[in-house]
């Protein structure tokens, strides 16, 4: 046999040795064929496999991440941090912790600050903290309850709040019931070392009462007419301001004639409507500058680097002198130098001079930090609310804290006069603090109101979280494991 014919019939038997793949019987018309027998059938037709392109296997050069430049990282870190702000309880908990923080550290801030003082008026060297620690617990408790409460109440407050601030402020000035502090007849006495500040309450009461007046107009579609938009407003603000004035307290005044303006913005007062009222805000203040002896000498110690030869300035200098000698880190807590007797009121007014005596530049631009991730927070929730109420609350409460906060910390910088303000939730002061802390706990309540917050709060309850586990889990037989 040749060799050519004798290879043909190797070829042959090799082939009927190889097992070939079963194929599929022909399905009845409308009877799919099961997903096993289908795959053998496109098998056995000569159906062929999508080629899988070289290095894309296990090692190869397919299955790594392509590298990119170098500026992946810092793009990745803040796209990382911007998806982690939007997410629903970012503002919760920034206002919860900010807020907090504050708090904590202007406690520390206030014992380290106050110890010499008391000590000069014969107290213990605990004596301003104490009051202080007891305020802060008590606005502890208005915050907690201020976050639990329901919008609806909080707008029923509005009213009797207002009523019961402008009745105490006037007891202020009646003689024999009102107390006279550092010259300004705004204080009523409580008994024992306890005293109360109404006008502080003022500002919270002209927030809650305008917000609820702004949103029933704004439901109304009177916000578009000038009248409506002044009118009760303006005028209720400028009796809380004349009350305010007849006692000769021109920070607070300051303040809240800062939040009527917030009020004003957000409600969309036109441009024309704002800078009359700014303008007659602006003439009346500096004729009450001008005809007091006593707000001139503030106006003019704006930076100033040393006191006059006669006494003058000497808070506003030594304000400088205790931020100068504090360096990058401070000299640490309780080793301040101005607090001994040189620097006037340095656990109120002044404890920002203090703070950078003693934790230096890292502590105030920590300090500042708190109050711009506080003030953002505030911004957030008032932007993203559809409740025209939640939005000027929430706007109104963010402009007062940051407001007071650059006053005096601008005062003490040299870039502003001294108004007498004290920094929120930080200087010494119930009467400051309790109004202060309740309002943050209204920024809490308007962000846990956000629907996509109250969903995620909702999750993180154990019952909903043990009901959801529960309908993901699959039932099993009696017999699988």
């Amino acid at each position: 046999m040749p060799a050519d014919e004798r290879f043909a019939v190797r070829r042959e038997s090799a082939r009927a040795s190889v097992p070939r793949p079963l194929t599929a019987a022909p399905a009845p018309a409308g009877v799919p064929l099961p997903p096993g027998l289908a795959l053998r059938g496109r098998l056995a037709t000569g159906a062929r496999r999508p080629e899988t392109p070289r290095g894309s296997g296990r090692g190869g050069s397919g299955s790594r991440t392509p590298r990119t430049g170098r500026g992946s990282g810092p793009r990745r870190a803040y796209e990382r941090a911007r998806r982690a702000w939007d997410r629903p309880l970012t503002a919760y908990y920034v206002i919860l912790g900010s807020s907090l923080l504050i708090t904590v550290l202007g406690l520390v801030m206030v014992y380290s600050a106050s110890m010499i003082k008391a000590l000069d008026i014969s107290k213990p060297a605990t004596y301003f903290f104490g009051k202080q620690f007891l305020a802060a617990v008590i606005g502890g408790g208005l915050m907690l309850i201020a976050a639990r409460m329901p919008v609806k109440l909080h707008r029923g407050l509005a009213y009797p709040i207002l009523m019961v601030t402008v009745f105490l402020m006037i007891l202020v000035q009646v003689p024999g019931i009102g107390m006279s502090v550092n010259g300004n007849q705004n204080w009523l006495y409580l008994g024992g070392p306890f005293q109360l500040q109404p006008s502080e309450f003022g500002k919270l009461a002209l927030i809650l009462w305008g917000a609820d007046l702004l949103a029933r107009k704004q439901d109304k579609r009177l916000l578009t007419q000038w009248k409506h938009m002044l009118v009760p407003l303006v005028p209720v603000a400028f009796v809380l301001l004349g009350l305010i004035m007849l006692g000769g307290d021109m920070g607070t005044a300051i303040i809240l004639t800062a939040i009527l303006f917030g009020l004003l913005w957000l409600a969309g007062a036109p441009t024309r409507l704002f800078a009359g009222v700014l303008g007659f805000a602006a003439v009346l203040a500096f004729l009450l500058i001008r005809t007091s002896p006593n707000r001139m000498s503030r106006l003019a110690c704006m930076g100033v680097s040393e006191p006059d030869p006669e006494g003058g300035c000497w808070q506003a200098a030594h304000g400088i002198y205790a931020l100068a000698s504090g360096g990058w880190f401070g000299s640490g807590l309780g080793a301040s130098v101005e607090k001994w007797g040189q620097l006037p009121e340095p656990h109120t007014d002044f404890i920002f001079a203090i703070t950078g005596e003693e934790l230096g530049l890292a502590g105030t631009l920590s300090v500042l930090a708190l109050f711009a991730a506080l003030g953002y927070a505030g911004i957030r929730v008032a932007g993203r609310t559809e409740d025209p109420f939640v939005r000027y609350a929430a706007g109104g409460v963010t402009t007062w804290i940051t407001a007071q906060a650059v006053i005096n910390i601008g005062a003490v910088l040299g870039l502003l006069p001294i108004a007498g303000v004290p920094l929120p939730l930080f200087s010494y002061g119930g009467s400051a603090l309790l109004p202060t802390m309740f309002a943050v706990g209204l920024m809490i309540a308007f962000a846990r109101e956000d629907p996509a917050a109250k969903a995620a709060l909702a999750m993180r309850k154990p019952g909903v979280r043990w009901k959801t586990m529960r309908r993901r889990v699959k039932k099993r037989s009696s017999g699988e494991r």
